[in-house]
């Protein structure tokens, strides 16, 4: 989230450096604690480079079953650690090959900006 510094009354935004690496400290705790995650990444500002102050982080997760519909898994994830609002949006590997496979603008979206985090071994 936004910080106050201590002599101003200005909001500093935190960089982009700051916020992969809460998301790749995010990610890690995703894979140790939940065996069903495939992959996890970015995608949008953060990923392409063109975030600014407001921006959010915009997630994906992959993972190997889902006992609830689409629009309500993202719920099922605390996104609060992280220093900027963030979305997520949870598929099945199904489901994700499906969306890749479509060909529209969101299939190519996904195709080419996502950049993965690796889990830490």
């Amino acid at each position: 989230m936004p910080v106050r510094s201590l002599h101003s009354s200005v909001l500093r935004w935190p960089d982009r450096e700051t916020v992969v690496a809460a998301a790749q400290a995010w990610a890690a705790r995703q894979f140790a604690e939940r065996p069903d995650v495939d992959r996890v990444g970015y995608f949008g500002s953060y990923a392409t480079g063109n975030w600014g102050v407001g921006s959010d982080l915009d997630l994906v997760a992959v993972v190997a079953t889902a006992d609830r519909p689409f629009h309500e898994r993202g719920c099922g994830w605390d996104l609060t650690d992280l220093p900027v609002p963030a979305e997520i949006l949870v598929y099945t590997g199904d489901e994700w090959q499906e969306v890749v496979a479509r060909g529209d603008r969101f299939a190519g979206v996904m195709s080419t900006e996502v950049v993965w985090i690796e889990p830490k071994s």
